[in-house]
């Protein structure tokens, strides 16, 4: 039986080889609302802008763009995940209001590190 303890040591493996040098991320961004503890030992607040990544330190922050509506929102990874493959972040619940996804659950985003982030938006998704 797989545990979230053992899935979150999967992550932080995954972590220690995935390549730093990505700076944008695009794909699909999901939202959910943990009860408990996140990975990092933070509990979880539904309404505060966080995120769960695979592979980014805790402690991030990112801008992320709904590319459906052009919304940002910048937030703080404090979990691991998402486990759903296609998924680049998975949203808390205040954070997937803000980018106005809550009711559709999925939507397309472009994810940057806020120490990347340049004003001229030169990363492109598809």
């Amino acid at each position: 039986m797989i545990t979230r303890l053992t899935i979150a040591g999967l992550a932080l493996v995954l972590a220690s080889i995935a390549p730093a040098s990505a700076k944008t991320e695009c794909g699909k961004a999901s939202w959910y609302a943990l009860g408990g503890r996140t990975a990092s030992g933070v509990i979880h607040n539904p309404e505060a802008m966080t995120a769960a990544h695979r592979t980014l330190p805790f402690g991030t922050q990112v801008k992320v763009e709904n590319l459906a509506n052009g919304r940002e929102v910048v937030v703080k990874i404090v979990d691991r995940g998402p486990f759903v493959r296609g998924r680049v972040i998975d949203l808390s619940r205040g954070a997937a209001r803000e980018l106005g996804f809550i009711s559709k659950g999925v939507t397309k985003v472009r994810v940057t590190r806020v120490a990347d982030a340049s004003p001229t938006g030169g990363n492109s998704c598809q």
